[in-house]
């Protein structure tokens, strides 16, 4: 059995489980329960649209189908949360019919909490998060350098320009001396999302903006998006470094390409050491990494913080349980031997837009020494 195959047949029988264990449960009569059935079937419909959807397309349709895939995915939890609980009531003999309507009444509640805050927490404007990192021996003249780090934004199908817009405000509006975006800006071509990322021009700091590559690039054309970026006036740091001068003192800025990139761009293999080839000891190297899995390499590198995304925190639980069986780490400021490692929660989101539990950040990261 395929991939495809294996994953249509699984949510298709998770459909059917959810029918039959709330549905009688709920005591809609005839036609409340043909409604309910008739919901189930539309979703396993929308949700084969919401995985396919990208840049392009019915923007109902997008909002349509991402919205099914998030009720669903909150509605299949909780339905088999409570399977399990009336199994261990039964077993303990306080099975009831009661019991069975309420829990069934209680899990749809629970979706709809779930998802109408979701919704709105995802569709804000990101909070900005202020992390302090301690580094050692940073010279005087970097005390409180600032990096506002975004990542994860995922412009596409439901994330279009207003949402850019706010973004670009905010992101201003904390007078960085260094902005850096960590991947995964767009899920889309450049001729469907062009206008909708424009707003990124209008990034400012006092060194510049500088984005690498995320696992979605490669998804949506990494070329065409590496000369878009470029074209907006914001550096691709692709296994490479920069040197940037601040009041006297220097900084290294490296950036790698994903850590997937080999598998769609040979020539883009993810690698640190290239990354920080020819660039000085004795001052701080930092490094731009999508996803935190780098932070090994990034060690063997030399390199004393990595800045990564990808993982959204988990976007919506209770995804971020669920995180670590790729990732190292979900969400943070964490360390690796001698180097540590902030994974953003990110800016956006992606599919679903809900965030329940991993809100959103813009995150103001001030450079100080380490005591």
């Amino acid at each position: 059995m395929n991939r495809r195959l294996l994953v249509a047949v699984l949510l298709i029988g998770l459909h059917v489980f959810v029918g039959v264990t709330l549905i009688s449960d709920l005591a809609l009569g005839l036609f409340g329960s043909v409604l309910a059935w008739g919901y189930l079937v539309l979703s396993a419909v929308l949700m084969r649209y919401g995985v396919l959807v990208r840049g392009a397309g019915s923007a109902l349709l997008a909002w349509s189908g991402l919205l099914a895939m998030g009720i669903f995915s909150s509605l299949a939890i909780f339905a088999l949360l409570r399977a399990f609980a009336l199994v261990l009531a039964s077993l303990l003999g306080w099975e009831s019919a009661a019991i069975a309507q309420g829990s069934a009444l209680a899990v749809l509640v629970a979706v709809a909490a779930v998802t109408l805050f979701g919704v709105l927490n995802a569709r804000r404007t990101a909070r900005v998060v202020v992390r302090d990192i301690g580094l050692r021996d940073l010279p005087p003249a970097l005390e409180g350098f600032s990096i506002v780090q975004l990542s994860d934004i995922h412009v596409g199908p439901t994330i279009k320009q207003g949402y850019i817009d706010a973004i670009v405000r905010r992101a201003n509006g904390l007078s960085p001396d260094l902005i850096v975006i960590t991947g995964d800006l767009v899920d889309g071509s450049v001729a469907d999302l062009a206008d909708d990322i424009a707003p990124l021009a209008q990034l400012s700091a006092r060194h510049g903006t500088y984005v690498v590559t995320g696992n979605h690039e490669y998804y949506s054309g990494a070329d065409s998006w590496i000369a878009e970026f470029e074209r907006l006036g914001m550096a691709v740091l692709l296994n490479r470094h920069v040197q940037l001068e601040h009041d006297g003192a220097r900084l290294v800025l490296a950036g790698i390409a994903d850590y997937s990139a080999e598998l769609f761009r040979p020539s883009h293999r993810s690698d640190p050491i290239a990354a920080f080839a020819g660039a000085p000891y004795g001052v701080p190297r930092l490094l731009l990494a999508h996803q935190p899995r780098s932070a090994k390499a990034a060690v063997e590198a030399g390199c004393d913080l990595q800045l990564s995304g990808h993982t959204h925190g988990g976007q919506f639980w209770p995804w971020m349980h669920f995180v670590r069986w790729q990732q190292p780490w979900v969400a943070g400021l964490q360390r690796v031997g001698a180097m540590q490692i902030y994974i953003s929660r990110g800016t956006g989101y992606w599919g679903p837009p809900l965030r329940f539990g991993a809100p959103s950040e813009i995150t103001r990261v001030r450079l100080v020494r380490a005591v």
